[in-house]
């Protein structure tokens, strides 16, 4: 299927992805990011407007310009250390600007939505693998902002009609096969993008967050998606939608764990040279494992990840990360 699809967040990492995904599937692509922590030249597939989800009349005049079918919702603040400091600053945008959105949204009449939600809304699960019903209970503030958007899509839903499929990601990572988009965050907090960092960056250490976990080797064990294969869901989810399937979550990850060290190893494969790192202390409400069962987007979407295994992703990474060591700054 096909149609427009306004992205929000689309000059971001999973968004432009994303927006690549659906451009090549057929769907016209209008991003609207306000480039604050999103790229300019990661817009490759689509026209860019620029305007803040918190801006009701930027929203109204976009989506009265575009007349999407449907909305791919990805503009929101990621780092969780960030969230405990500033809180006010990700209810005001992710959960806030989010109702802005929906809102604006109601008003034109468009009634689907693809949300870019996490699996930080579960917090530290008691089991692994996590099916959808795993108890949610975050222990952070983005955590929570983004559950309390998944909420009011539910009531929206019941009031509006609009009909939502939340995407709880796990671990994304890699890049395009083309280098054409990938991870690009100021400050970087990610394993993936340091680790290659410290082959890229002369006097960079690698810090390892813990090394006494029950794990396989003491580190933490999370389940890395390649953000293709995420790419691919959120092209499914609007096929999904537009062929009138009811408000969904679904899940994204493999349901295979990996420990932080395994993916230092697997740097240092691609790379054919050492990672320098240190071991540092656990990080405050780090749970040991996080490990997704998919079971239910396999089932209704028809989604398998293809590119997910370790090499890949960091092959994938390591391709884009040389390619950035490059770019021209200012």
């Amino acid at each position: 299927m096909s149609g427009t699809v306004l992205v929000t967040g689309g000059a971001g990492y999973v968004g432009s992805h994303c927006c690549k995904a659906f451009h090549e599937a057929g769907w016209k692509v209008v991003v609207f990011d306000n480039l604050s922590r999103g790229w300019r030249d990661l817009v490759q597939w689509g026209d860019l407007i620029e305007g803040d989800i918190n801006d009701r009349a930027a929203l109204d005049k976009a989506l009265a310009e575009v007349r999407p079918d449907a909305v791919a919702h990805f503009a929101a603040y990621g780092y969780v250390g960030e969230s405990v400091t500033n809180p006010g600053l990700y209810y005001r945008n992710n959960t806030m600007g989010t109702m802005t959105l929906l809102d604006a949204m109601v008003a034109a009449g468009v009634d689907k939505l693809i949300f870019s939600s996490t699996c930080a809304t579960y917090g530290v699960p008691e089991k692994v693998p996590m099916t959808e019903e795993t108890p949610q209970s975050p222990i952070n503030p983005y955590g929570w902002s983004k559950l309390f958007v998944e909420k009011i899509l539910s009531d929206y839903g019941h009031a509006h009609g609009l009909r939502s499929v939340k995407l709880r990601y796990f671990n994304a990572a890699g890049a395009d096969f083309e280098a054409e988009t990938g991870e690009r965050h100021e400050p970087e907090t990610h394993l993936i993008p340091l680790a290659i960092q410290g082959q890229l960056k002369d006097g960079f250490k690698l810090t390892v967050f813990g090394d006494d976990f029950d794990t396989r080797d003491g580190t933490c064990v999370r389940d890395y998606i390649h953000v293709m294969d995420l790419a691919d869901a959120h092209k499914r989810a609007l096929d999904y939608l537009a062929a009138g399937g009811e408000s969904n979550v679904f899940n994204l990850g493999t349901g295979t764990g990996t420990t932080v060290m395994e993916i230092v190893e697997a740097v240092e494969r691609v790379s054919g040279s050492p990672v320098e790192r240190s071991i540092g202390p656990r990080r405050e409400g780090d749970p040991p494992a996080l490990v997704a069962s998919a079971d239910k987007a396999r089932e209704i979407l028809g989604w398998v990840p293809q590119h997910s295994d370790i090499e890949t992703i960091i092959r994938t990474a390591w391709n884009w990360h040389q390619k950035e060591a490059n770019r021209p700054r200012g």
